[in-house]
C-alpha cells in the first residue's frame, strides 16, 4: 500500500491511501474514531476510480500519525481473530 502525505501538522494529516476503497477506508476511520484524541477522522474519493484522500484532526495537539498505525494494528488483529475463528469452525 502507497501512502502519500499531502500534508502534515502537529494535530492534523491529510493522506492518499492508492489503490484502496471504501471498504478499506470505512472501517479505518471507524477505528480512528474509536480513540478520544481524535476530533476528526473523514474520507473523500473524489471521483470513481481515484484514490481516498484520509483527513485526521486531533485534539490537545496529538500527532495523528502514531493514531492512524494504532488503529490500523487493531484492524489486523481482529482480522486474526477471525481467521482463528474460521480455522477453529473448519476443524
Amino acid at each position: 500500500m502507497i501512502v502519500k502525505v499531502l500534508e502534515l501538522e502537529k494535530d492534523k494529516v491529510r493522506l492518499i491511501v492508492q489503490g484502496e476503497g471504501h471498504t478499506f477506508m470505512n472501517a479505518l476511520v471507524e477505528e480512528i474514531l474509536s480513540d478520544k484524541d481524535v476530533d476528526v477522522a473523514r474520507y473523500n474519493i473524489e471521483f470513481q476510480f481515484s484514490d481516498p484522500e484520509l483527513l485526521v484532526t486531533t485534539k490537545n495537539k496529538k500527532n495523528p500519525l502514531p493514531i492512524i498505525k494504532k488503529a490500523c494494528k487493531r484492524i489486523t488483529s481482529n482480522c486474526d481473530e477471525l481467521i482463528k475463528g474460521i480455522k477453529k469452525a473448519k476443524a
